[in-house]
């Protein structure tokens, strides 16, 4: 494999111009691969440091390195242009600079142009890390040999000379499906649509089309029949086609049906098991759920095993995360949550477990241009108490009733509105740290505002 696959390199790429745009961590994988196959390259990032130009000498020899710009001339002198997700390439001094007859790829693309293995390909606005996640721990405890990578895990081409692989998981953003091509998956899905990086997409019908890409050339689509922003718009038979939802599936779909009062994941007409007896709770795990069954047997994967390997699956931090506590409040850390649909889900799927108890809600940030309308209901409807923070926490408290101001409240930390939780929250109540919003007007991202929240739960309780 390593062999051809170098072979295949050679031919793709030798004697080409390549440029390499962002040495973030995708790019860094970038130039560790063509290094490794002795190709030379160049790389250009906007930022000014953001690796250590003698790192840099001493990782990649004499390859070229411009940072603090984008440097229009030496992107218009490249033959293939590796591009990294997080670039828009719309920024002016990209876009008029690229020659038409310029390939602009992302290593997604040159992944799939330079590997075989079979790809399972998952998008979607929320759930697609959890759903990858799921895939790769049943596809591990079912002894298949699987890889995770994409916009999670390790990049791929940092993983593409493993052999025997049977499956490659991919997670894929709106981002990287804007350069992607050449993607054959076994099964693909788009989970679900909602507002999200309309800074950078401009519409949701646009942003939709992007999703839409993941379906082309798959042998499977499996999409969310309720939401109709993910029904493939390729032409597919019958056959290659499998749905799943909240509601009784039909034929050989995947649903959910309340039984005897307990609520059950279905398939057809058989039940599969109470969503009660796994570890994942709410109707958008429920969905998360029946998305991972439905890939897994578009993959050939047996559906009673993965029930069984599916019963030990903790889930994601900074996803729904049950922040342990012994003041009897259940404290949710849902930072992961940074668009509409995110907190919406979050908010939808826990609410009835609360039996009457109250749900706080935080939430605010960097709303990156979204619609904070479709909140609005459940916002008024589901959450008792209402604590806002960031640059458009003021936009999530305008959604709120005028006779619901008095449970509402804006704070400038985390560890001001765990204080103002904590001083009206009784046992059986819910906390929830699910903010809609991308967190970089406060943080450095997502994953240090869990950690923050779930500090300050935690110092609280011990002075409390």
């Amino acid at each position: 494999m390593k062999t051809l696959l170098s072979q295949s390199v050679t031919t793709q790429l030798a004697n080409k111009r390549i440029v390499i745009l962002g040495i973030g961590i995708t790019g860094l994988s970038c130039a560790r691969f063509l290094h490794g196959h002795q190709l030379p390259f160049a790389v250009n990032d906007s930022r000014a440091m953001p690796i250590s130009p003698g790192d840099f000498k001493q990782q990649f020899a004499d390859n070229r390195l411009v940072l603090g710009h984008w440097d229009s001339a030496l992107i218009a002198q490249a033959e293939v242009l590796i591009v990294s997700p997080g670039i828009d390439l719309a920024t002016p001094e990209i876009n008029d600079a690229i020659s038409v007859d310029c390939d602009v790829i992302g290593d997604i693309e040159l992944f799939c142009r330079l590997s075989d293995t079979p790809i399972i390909a998952v998008t979607g606005s929320n759930g697609k890390s959890t759903v990858v996640s799921m895939l790769n721990y049943l596809g591990k405890a079912l002894n298949y040999q699987v890889q995770l990578g994409g916009n999670i895990g390790l990049p791929v081409l940092d993983q593409i000379a493993q052999d025997a692989v049977d499956v490659m998981i991919l997670e894929l953003s709106s981002f990287q499906l804007e350069t992607i091509r050449s993607m054959k998956p076994l099964a693909a899905t788009v989970l679900n649509v909602s507002d999200d990086h309309l800074d950078r997409h401009k519409s949701l019908a646009n942003y939709s089309a992007i999703k839409q890409r993941i379906y082309k050339n798959a042998t499977y689509a499996v999409y969310n029949r309720q939401d109709q922003a993910t029904t493939p718009t390729a032409n597919y038979q019958a056959s290659q086609m499998l749905s799943f939802g909240a509601d009784q599936p039909t034929s050989e779909n995947l649903g959910l049906a309340v039984i005897n009062g307990d609520l059950q994941l279905m398939h057809g007409k058989r039940v599969l098991c109470a969503l009660a007896d796994l570890p994942l709770q709410g109707i958008h795990n429920a969905l998360n759920y029946l998305a991972v069954l439905a890939l897994g047997h578009c993959a050939g994967w047996d559906i009673t095993a993965m029930l069984s390997a599916l019963k030990s699956f903790k889930g994601l931090a900074h996803r729904c995360e049950l922040i342990a506590s012994n003041d009897g409040i259940r404290w949710i850390n849902d930072s992961k949550a940074t668009n509409v649909g995110a907190t919406l889900a979050a908010i939808q799927g826990l609410a009835p477990s609360l039996q009457g108890k109250q749900l706080f809600l935080i939430a605010g940030g960097d709303g990156k241009g979204a619609d904070f309308q479709p909140l609005a209901q459940a916002i008024q409807t589901q959450v008792d108490y209402l604590i806002t923070l960031g640059k458009d926490g003021q936009a999530i408290a305008d959604l709120r009733l005028a006779s619901q101001v008095e449970c509402t409240t804006h704070v400038s930390s985390l560890a001001e509105a765990v204080t103002w939780a904590r001083k009206r929250a009784q046992p059986g109540d819910m906390v929830l740290l699910s903010p809609a919003c991308a967190s970089l007007d406060m943080f450095a991202n997502y994953v240090e505002r869990g950690v923050v929240f779930i500090k300050s739960v935690l110092l609280q309780k011990e002075h409390s």
